[in-house]
């Protein structure tokens, strides 16, 4: 079912009044691939009524079209942070956006957790607002906003939120709920797992990190607090880390577990239309909902720790897998979709093929201080991927299902390194590939791989090399960065020579590296130092010449 987001819908329903009110920068997508509809249904199989207000409109009173909730606001900026959605790596602002309706006449604001924050204040003064999402969670620190080119206090303090939750908030957001309905009263809810909270006072038992003020003047600062952030922030170590922000304390509780394997099952099962809302299918076209409407999440949670992404700040390094047969009653509900033809576009998640994985020693004792598959991949980090083709034959079996596809990426150095499986998998992966097969070795210049936390480029061409021996005419696409922290002119010319001379084809999937908030490669960006490693790396900041960079590699 959709959750409501007009007055209409909640008298339909015979509900006079939400418990929590939930908005998002996008328009309401009802999919488990969409983070506000997956937090909105799993409340709703809580026992609690929720609504969904998509894309308000921040210039008029939009806000308050399904009154006050009872309990609170949960506010998310949408599937992507709002800065990175509105603006392109070359700061120009974009004409398109995935996930609004093409004839909608409001677009997702700068700063929209801030912006929508406001509104709520402005129009239900004394109600809790809870903010979460990818840039709630990868600002719930002093951070280097590239857009401004400045650092930023906690999105916490400058939304002036009461709560933020980090990571993938499902326990979180529950609790939260229970919690005020218990108390009345969201600050008897800061002992909560996954939450960031700010008080005039340092709590005790807890790990400082360098204040802000220190963090903004100080790049040794701001790479120790980067470097203690992401090595004490886990599960398994129930650590509070704090940070003074002038007068008062950011404090970051510890994460939430991740969901067992039947909380993973349940969720992705729940009721979703799988389509996009009609209050808002009606302005159009919206892009988002046809790259995944199809798709299934297999598996939560990466360990590949690649430097540019947010993932391992976000969803952590822990990977949950789902069970073959929630997977398979899935499919069914696919089946049963009128537009569904017999073709599941995607079976994966932040990578596919570490569906299955375990480590005994991140489960237990938590992320280890080093890199799982860099500089070499750990002993205890290895996949077996006959896990995975057991899955996807399971689900080609299912009659009805014609195609099944894995879109979404996989770490061709695990495949190489799985001995007894991994040559298998390379000779069955043209049956799930949908055309030719995109990998990322992001770069071929083995000092910017470094940096990047990638692996040497031979392995991509090795798996390149047997991929297409038995891929019968189809071929692997490579996807590359440039501009990302270590590479000049130099690097790039190395890059330009390598695909000319290795892959012999004009690359079309170069992107120009954006420094994101939360991720190791923006901290290289805005210190100019690897937090890690402590060695000086060159820099370029200059959008022109970035810019360059990329015109360079499609001078091709």
């Amino acid at each position: 079912m959709f959750l409501p987001t007009t007055r209409d819908e909640m008298n339909a329903l015979g509900w006079k009044e939400l418990d929590i009110i939930l908005v998002t920068g996008d328009a309401y997508i009802d999919h488990p691939s969409i983070g506000i509809s997956l937090i909105g249904h799993y409340l709703l199989s809580k026992g609690y009524k929720v609504g969904i207000i998509g894309l308000p409109d921040y210039n008029s009173d939009d806000i308050t079209r399904l009154g006050k909730p009872r309990l609170f606001f949960g506010i998310t900026s949408g599937n992507v942070d709002s800065m990175v959605a509105n603006y392109t790596a070359s700061m120009k602002k974009r004409r398109f956006d995935d996930y609004i309706p093409e004839k909608f006449n409001i677009r997702r604001p700068d700063r929209a957790l801030i912006v929508y924050s406001n509104l709520v204040r402005r129009y239900f003064k004394g109600v809790p607002i809870v903010i979460g999402g990818i840039e709630a969670s990868l600002r719930r620190f002093a951070h280097y906003d590239w857009w401004s080119n400045k650092v930023r206090k906690s999105i916490l303090l400058d939304s002036k939120a009461d709560i933020l939750v980090y990571g993938m908030g499902e326990k979180a957001i529950l609790e939260i709920a229970r919690c005020i309905e218990k108390y009345g009263d969201i600050n008897k809810c800061k002992d909560i797992d996954g939450v960031v909270w700010w008080s005039s006072k340092k709590p005790e038992k807890c790990v400082e990190i360098p204040s802000f003020e220190e963090v903004k003047e100080n790049p040794e600062k701001y790479n120790e607090a980067f470097r203690k952030m992401t090595l004490l922030t886990d599960p398994n170590r129930k650590i509070r880390i704090v940070q003074r922000q002038d007068n008062r304390y950011v404090i970051q509780n510890p994460p939430q577990s991740p969901l067992t394997q039947s909380e993973f099952d349940n969720l992705y099962l729940l009721p979703f239309e799988r389509e996009v809302h009609p209050y808002y299918n009606k302005f159009g076209k919206v892009k988002a909902i046809e790259t995944v409407r199809f798709s299934i999440t297999s598996v939560r949670g990466c360990y590949g720790m690649c430097a540019f992404c947010a993932l391992t700040q976000h969803q952590t390094t822990h990977v949950i897998s789902r069970s073959i047969d929630s997977i398979l009653e899935e499919v069914k509900i696919l089946k049963r979709m009128k537009k569904f033809r017999g073709t599941i576009n995607d079976v994966g998640g932040p990578t596919a093929n570490m569906y299955g994985s375990d480590c005994s020693i991140r489960e237990n004792k938590g992320q280890c201080s080093k890199f799982c598959l860099f500089p070499n991949i750990c002993n205890n980090a290895k996949v077996n991927h006959e896990k995975l083709l057991n899955l996807l034959y399971s689900i080609k079996k299912v009659p009805g299902i014609k195609n099944v596809f894995i879109s979404s990426g996989i770490r061709h150095d695990l495949v190489l390194e799985d001995k007894k499986y991994g040559d298998i998998f390379i000779k069955e992966l043209p049956k799930f590939t949908p055309g030719q097969l995109k990998l990322a070795p992001e770069h071929s210049d083995k000092n910017v791989l470094q940096i990047m936390r990638k692996p040497d480029i031979s392995l991509f061409l090795q798996f390149k090399e047997k991929y297409e021996k038995v891929a019968k005419k189809r071929y692997v696409v490579a996807y590359f960065i440039v501009g990302h922290p270590g590479e000049g002119m130099k690097e790039n010319n190395n890059l330009k020579k390598f695909i000319k001379e290795k892959l012999g084809y004009r690359p079309q999937q170069i992107q120009i590296f954006t420094p994101t908030p939360g991720t190791l490669s923006t901290t290289i960006y805005y210190t100019g130092i690897d937090p890690f490693t402590n060695k000086k790396i060159f820099v370029e900041r200059s959008l022109k010449k970035r810019n360059l960079m990329k015109k360079n590699i499609l001078d091709i």
